[in-house]
């Protein structure tokens, strides 16, 4: 069970319209997984399902299980697992890459999502706070289990910010982890939540590069510490991708979605734009083993941050190493931003003609 909690350790969030900058809202998942490698793929349209593009483990080739994804009718869905809703004794269990699999092919709304966990046969071998928006601005976290779920909608969060980690609030109190994470999620995005200033780039670029500590009320990432000990930061040794997905204003069609994407090891990663229509080279599966040329990059230079190899060297991140890597890939995904805007802005331009 420890094992899980650090592999599957993720931090999200669900922004409303009203709290973000551009007045579309956002979905965040840092995400964090005892799978080093993803990728990006789009899934086409088929058999009456919905065209659909999302992040995978690298080597499934079968596109079987989306870890987080948006669809071509601006539905899009990510998870966290929650460890405090259920004891972890279930025979049948990590099915939540399927669930949202079945949920990007089917769904256009979250009442269909629900239809979806109504209707799927038990137990559904699930234990996660499952986070969504649609194309209407609605957005909700679902704590579920095997059998049952509780709806916690975006509507009803009084700064239009909802924020989980790895426990539900309708789980075991105090059972479950990342509360330290998600103290430090809330601290981060406070200045941003009083001036209503949240964007994309908020996550991708700043909290998912931040190495603030909530019981130390500091981020190292800012002092001249070179060793640190990787416990209970937003971005860990197992952080594989920061993702948001931006929904759109009321009157914009669905196809202006963006999934900005920053895959590998977010402090040594840069952002791309992606679209249900466009997918950079660089994110696909390449190869036998269907990694992403672009993750096999931040990969190694990962490895140069966790470079102590004996004992428990592997705890210990160099943030000198991360300090240089950050300040390259930010440089970076603020060019992409600037042409991913530029792009959506042409398409929403194309769509209106």
């Amino acid at each position: 069970m420890c094992a899980a909690s650090y592999s599957f350790a993720c931090t999200s969030a669900i922004i409303s319209a009203k709290a973000s900058k551009t007045g579309r809202p956002l979905l965040w998942k840092n995400r964090d997984t005892g799978t080093e490698h993803n990728f990006v793929e789009k899934v086409e349209a088929k058999d009456g399902n919905y065209a659909y593009v999302a992040l995978y483990n690298g080597g499934d080739s079968t596109l079987r299980d989306a870890w987080l994804g948006m669809n071509e009718v601006g539905f899009a869905i990510m998870n966290t697992a929650s460890y405090n809703l259920a004891p972890d004794t279930a025979k049948l269990k990590d099915q939540e890459g399927y669930v949202m699999s079945l949920a990007l092919k089917k769904c256009r709304t979250l009442a269909d999502f629900e239809t979806l966990l109504d209707t799927i046969s038990k137990p559904m071998g699930v234990q996660a706070n499952f986070g969504m928006i649609d194309a209407t601005g609605d957005g909700a976290y679902y704590e579920t289990n095997d059998y049952t779920y509780t709806k916690f909608s975006l509507s009803d969060a009084e700064d239009g910010v909802l924020v989980r980690t790895n426990y539900s609030y309708t789980g075991e109190e105090g059972g479950g982890y990342g509360y330290i994470r998600e103290d430090n999620a809330w601290h981060l995005l406070e200045p941003y939540i009083k001036n209503k200033s949240i964007e994309a780039s908020t996550f991708t670029d700043e909290i998912s590069r931040s190495f603030y500590h909530s019981l130390k009320d500091r981020d190292v990432a800012k002092g001249e510490d070179r060793w640190i000990v990787d416990q209970d930061y937003i971005p860990r040794r197992t952080t594989s991708a920061s993702v948001v997905m931006e929904g759109i204003l009321p009157d914009e069609d669905p196809s202006l979605y963006m999934m900005w994407t920053e895959i590998g090891y977010p402090p040594c990663s840069y952002t791309l734009p992606v679209m249900i229509d466009y997918l950079p080279q660089e994110l696909r599966p390449q190869g036998k083993e269907w990694r992403s040329q672009l993750c096999n990059e931040i990969i190694e230079k990962k490895h140069k941050v966790f470079s102590i190899k004996r004992g428990s060297g592997k705890h210990y991140i160099d943030m000198n190493a991360i300090r240089a890597f950050s300040i390259e890939g930010k440089k970076r995904s603020l060019e992409n931003y600037k042409k991913g805007y530029k792009m959506r802005e042409e398409k929403a331009k194309q769509l209106k003609k």
